[in-house]
C-alpha cells in the first residue's frame, strides 16, 4: 500500500478546493498546449490546493489510442506545477478509469510523473460486483493513494450502494472520497458508511455535487455509529464547476473554514443565497435541464469568453451546447459576475499564455 507525504495529507484532510482540469483544444480538435498550461497556471494562481487531471471533465476519450491525450495531459499539468514551484502543496490527482489492467497502467504513469492521488472512478464496469470493484481498488492502492469517486450515473457513473461504500471505507490506501451522485439519498449513505467504519478520520470527504455545493460543504452529518454519535464534515470541493470562477470558490471556502473555526453557529444569510446563486449557475453551464449533455461545453464556454481557451470545441465535435444552452449562459453570467473570475483573468491572462 502506498501513502501520501504528512504535508499533504494534512491538506487533504483540512480541506481545499481542487478544479477538475479541462481539454484545451484549438477549433480543429488539435490539442491546445499553451492554453492547457495557461489553465494550470490560472488554477494555481487562483490558490487552488491541487487539480484533478484526467478526469470526466478532461473527457474521458483522451485514453483512446487514435487521440492518445492521457500522459501528454498529465505531464503539461504536472509541469507547470514544478514550473511555479507548487510542487510541496499543490495535491496532483489523476483520473484512473477502465477494468485493473488499464487502471494500473493509468496509474503507474502517474506515479512516475509524481502525481499524489488516484482518482478511481468505476464508470464502465456496470456489470462488475460490490467484491470485484474492492479488489480492483485494493490493487490500485499499490501504486498510488486512492481518492474513490461516485459520479452520477447520468453521465457514466454506476449506482453504489451502502454496502458498497461501508466496505470500501475498511480498505487502507482509500484516503478520500468524492461524493457527487447529485442525490440526497446517495450522498448520505456514503457519509454515514464512512462514519460507521473505524478509518473514520482516516478518509477526506470532499463535494463533488456541484448542484448542492455551499449547502455541503456547511453540513455536519451526525449518525449514531460505533456505540456513540458520529460527525462528519466535507472538508473541500472536488467540482467541475470550480474549473471556472475558481479564485472566487477558494475564497469562499477559505471564509467558511474561519466561520467554521470561531465557532459561530448562525450561518450568514448571505451565504445561503450564495447557495442557490451558485446552484442557478451551475445548472446552465451544466445543461441540467437537457440531462447534463452540455456539461463540458457549458464549462468550455466561460473559458472561452475570458480567453482561457481558444475554442469550445470537445474531442466530440457533436458535443456542444444544447439549443437554449447558450441563452441560459448569457442569463447566468450576467446575474452573477460575482461568482466568475473575469477582472482576475483579464488582469493575468497574458502572463497564464506566455
Amino acid at each position: 500500500m502506498t501513502t501520501l507525504a504528512a504535508a499533504k495529507r494534512e491538506r487533504l484532510q483540512q480541506g481545499v478546493v481542487i478544479p477538475a482540469h479541462p481539454l484545451a483544444l484549438d477549433p480543429h480538435g488539435r490539442f491546445d498546449e499553451r492554453h492547457q498550461r495557461a489553465l494550470t497556471r490560472y488554477y494555481l494562481a487562483s490558490g487552488a490546493g491541487g487539480m484533478a487531471v484526467a478526469v470526466h471533465t478532461t473527457q474521458f476519450a483522451i485514453r483512446n489510442p487514435q487521440i492518445g491525450l492521457y500522459r501528454p495531459v498529465l505531464e503539461a499539468a504536472a509541469d507547470v506545477v514544478r514550473e511555479v514551484g507548487a510542487q510541496d502543496h499543490c495535491l496532483k490527482i489523476a483520473g484512473v478509469v477502465g477494468d485493473t489492467v488499464q487502471a494500473l497502467r493509468e496509474a503507474q504513469w502517474a506515479a512516475q510523473l509524481g502525481y499524489d492521488l488516484a482518482l478511481v472512478s468505476l464508470a464502465g464496469l456496470g456489470d462488475w460486483s460490490d467484491a470485484q470493484l474492492l479488489a480492483h481498488i485494493q490493487e490500485l492502492t499499490q501504486v498510488l493513494p486512492v481518492m474513490a469517486f461516485y459520479l452520477q450515473p447520468s453521465v457514466g457513473g454506476r449506482p453504489l450502494g451502502y454496502a458498497f461504500w461501508r466496505a470500501l471505507a475498511d480498505v487502507e490506501g482509500v484516503v478520500a472520497i468524492k461524493i457527487a451522485p447529485f442525490n440526497r439519498y446517495e450522498t448520505l449513505s456514503v457519509v454515514r458508511a464512512v462514519c460507521e467504519s473505524d478509518r473514520c478520520d482516516d478518509i477526506a470527504l470532499y463535494t463533488g455535487n456541484d448542484d448542492h455545493i455551499v449547502l455541503d460543504l456547511f453540513s455536519e452529518y451526525r449518525f449514531a455509529a460505533r456505540g456513540s454519535v458520529v460527525t462528519k464534515r466535507m472538508v473541500g470541493a472536488l467540482l467541475g464547476q470550480c474549473a471556472v470562477g475558481t479564485r472566487r470558490a477558494v475564497d469562499f471556502l477559505q471564509a467558511m473554514q474561519i466561520w467554521l473555526a470561531s465557532g459561530e453557529r448562525d450561518i450568514p444569510a448571505e451565504w445561503m443565497t450564495l447557495a442557490h446563486e451558485w446552484t442557478d449557475l451551475n445548472a446552465a453551464l451544466f445543461d441540467a435541464a437537457n440531462s447534463f449533455r452540455g456539461c463540458i461545453p457549458g464549462i468550455h464556454e466561460v473559458l472561452v469568453r475570458q480567453g482561457l481557451l481558444a475554442s469550445p470545441r470537445c474531442l466530440d465535435p457533436n458535443e456542444c451546447l444544447s439549443p437554449s444552452q447558450h441563452a441560459e449562459i448569457d442569463r447566468v453570467l450576467l446575474a452573477y459576475p460575482h461568482l466568475l473570475d473575469d477582472d482576475f483573468v483579464r488582469d493575468h491572462l497574458d502572463d497564464w499564455l506566455h
